[in-house]
């Protein structure tokens, strides 16, 4: 069993920068891909980014690419999401999550754990 724990979210103006942090419990960090999802209000679950076990290979969506940076310390049990040049229409509840698939993975039905969720609100 893991738990995921998501802070750092909160309002920024447009072109701001936060970063959000999930920490997870058990002994088993280091053994799981990790990702981080988003939701609108009305919309779909949306992929943001993940990166592997060991933090050697992330994967982006497009809408972020070049803007978030994905990446872990399996020291501390924890992943990041660096968001930079933040938009508008970035604004949602982002939430962490974990799979036992220890490769980079974008669809939410292979994550096995999820957090709770972070409010990030973008103003223009």
């Amino acid at each position: 069993q893991v738990q995921l724990v998501e802070s750092g979210g909160g309002l920024v103006q447009a072109g701001g920068s936060l970063r959000l942090s999930c920490a997870a419990s058990g002994r088993t960090f280091s053994s799981y891909a990790m990702g981080w999802f988003r939701q609108a209000p009305g919309k779909e679950r949306e992929f943001v980014a993940t990166i592997n076990w060991s933090g050697g290979s992330t994967s982006y969506a497009s809408s972020v690419k070049g803007r978030f940076t994905i990446s872990r310390d399996n020291a501390k049990n924890t992943v990041y999401l660096q968001m930079n040049s933040l938009k508008p229409e970035d604004t949602a509840v982002y939430y962490c999550a974990a799979s036992r698939l220890t490769v980079t993975v974008v669809t939410t039905t292979s994550y096995d754990y999820w957090g709770q969720g972070t409010q990030v609100t973008v103003s223009s």
